[in-house]
């Protein structure tokens, strides 16, 4: 159960993005809830094996209710550093969780979550299969023939990858397709 501290607090404002004092208790508890969602996809992300700190910059991105966010405001919601908040959006940038967004005449950084982050995730997936289908061919050509095992192993490996990375695209197409059914108000499987 999430407990939500009660009294005035200063939170952020959703409207200038900035810290004010003296919000609402309804305005703070949104906010506790946010900060807590980012925690709880936090935990998810570090059991998957990835940074922490990602996952609450995703987290926090994808629950909170305004365009975008400076890299400052973002740090200052999540108690993080500058620094942490840095390296994560650049990863989460890379992977195209999220995306920079620029305000004419301000040099600070502003932050939001892509509409479909999964959607853009599985996208992008591609170049990871690339580079390790890649890697796999170059072992396969400096191993020997006689050392079947590591060429058995290395094959299955890249074999596995390339089959995969052909099912991504029926993946990304069916999901795609399941989306616009969805927003079209079909039952599921389209029509």
């Amino acid at each position: 159960m999430l407990k939500i501290p009660q009294g005035r607090t200063e939170v952020m404002s959703e409207e200038t993005g900035h810290t004010d004092a003296g919000e609402t208790d309804a305005v703070d508890e949104r906010e506790q809830y946010r900060r807590q969602f980012a925690e709880d996809i936090s935990l998810i992300w570090e059991m998957a094996g990835t940074s922490r700190m990602d996952g609450r910059v995703l987290g926090y991105l994808m629950i909170m209710d305004r365009p975008y966010i400076s890299s400052a405001d973002l740090a200052a919601a999540l108690g993080a550093s500058t620094g942490a908040v840095s390296m994560a959006t650049r990863r989460l940038i890379d992977t195209n969780f999220i995306r920079r967004h620029s305000l004419p005449g301000d040099r600070n950084h502003y932050f939001k979550a892509e509409e479909d982050p999964w959607g853009s995730f599985l996208a992008n997936e591609r170049r990871y299969f690339d580079k390790q289908i890649s890697s796999l061919d170059a072992a396969l050509r400096w191993v020997s023939p006689e050392e079947t095992e590591a060429r058995v192993r290395l094959t299955n490996g890249r074999d596995y990858l390339e089959w995969v990375q052909d099912y991504h695209h029926k993946m990304l197409a069916d999901w795609r397709e399941h989306k616009r059914a969805r927003e079209a108000g079909l039952p599921e499987g389209g029509a």
